[in-house]
């Protein structure tokens, strides 16, 4: 029984690591390109960055989670299943890419205000100098800025991150079986409780590498400062 849970509890982990991969591959670089546009001077494109920022910060990614499955109904009238044959996926890749988009969205938005704060920090008198120097504005982002910003963004960011690693436990509102779902249906095949402790240690192993993979970045980046 108890290899029939770890197996279990494994699958249901898959789903987890991916969602998270998913999500912190395509939300990053996304949160940079909106924490420009919060940033621009081109006013419409900047308040309509900040705006959609402003909503999913301050709406519950569970409520945006759901939203997102809804859309195909209500925007183009046709039913999940549907798009599940459209696309030649099954109903629960559907459902996961419905998380994955709504996750990818929601941090997204965090991230830039982590980028926008951590690019704000660096003084105006680095841009100056730099120009004095005869280099681009992407040449002095990158060779002077870039460093300094990812220094004073680490320990945000990575709480975030982390973040993240428990808010997967979310896609099973949709039906995704990710490690807690796993856990919780091990618990009512078996009627044990051990199923929910062991899913506890596997969110604790993984956010305790991931502490300590960010502690390292952050000490080798101590070179940079402001």
């Amino acid at each position: 029984m108890f290899e029939k849970i770890i197996f279990e509890l494994l699958q249901g982990f898959g789903n987890t690591l991916a969602l998270f991969a998913i999500t912190l591959v395509l939300s990053l670089p996304l949160g940079l390109l909106m924490s420009f546009g919060t940033m621009s001077k081109f006013k419409p494109l900047s308040y309509l960055c900040k705006g959609i920022i402003w909503v999913i910060r301050g709406t519950p990614l569970m409520l945006q989670v759901l939203l997102v499955s809804f859309l195909p109904k209500y925007l183009f009238k046709v039913y999940n299943k549907d798009v599940a044959i459209f696309l030649g996926v099954s109903t629960n890749t559907l459902l996961f890419i419905f998380v994955a988009v709504a996750f990818v969205i929601n941090y997204a938005c965090y991230f830039s205000e982590i980028f926008r704060s951590g690019i704000q920090a660096i003084s105006k008198g680095q841009y100056e100098a730099g120009k004095v120097l005869g280099l681009t504005k992407t040449q002095v982002f990158f060779k002077v800025v870039l460093m300094q910003v990812v220094k004073i963004i680490i320990p945000p960011m990575s709480n975030e991150i982390i973040t993240l690693v428990k808010d997967t436990a979310l896609a099973q509102i949709l039906g995704v079986v990710d490690l807690l779902n796993a856990a919780q249906h091990a618990v009512n095949n078996y009627v044990i409780l051990t199923p929910l402790l062991y899913a506890a240690i596997f969110y604790l192993i993984f956010n305790g590498i991931l502490t300590l993979l960010f502690g390292r970045i952050e000490k080798k980046l101590s070179y940079y400062k402001v």
